[in-house]
């Protein structure tokens, strides 16, 4: 066997192993920054969701206060 060639075909592992734990540790990152923006997002529906409802129950109906006075 060419030690040469041997050498290479290592070294060319040796690459790809490190960009593999590069990537690996890349989407653990991305997959957790994608959670974080669901939990957000969530968090904002509900949160609008009460400041609507809190506005409804705020905000009179029409007419109602020409009927109050």
């Amino acid at each position: 066997m060419d030690p040469e060639l041997l050498e290479r075909i290592t070294a060319r592992r040796a690459e790809l192993d490190e960009l593999e734990e590069q990537l690996a540790k890349q989407l653990a990152e991305v997959r957790a920054e994608r959670n974080e923006l669901a939990v957000a997002e969530r968090v904002l529906e509900r949160v609008s969701e009460q400041l609507a409802d809190e506005r409804a129950s705020v905000t009179p109906a029409p007419g109602r206060w020409a009927n109050e006075r």
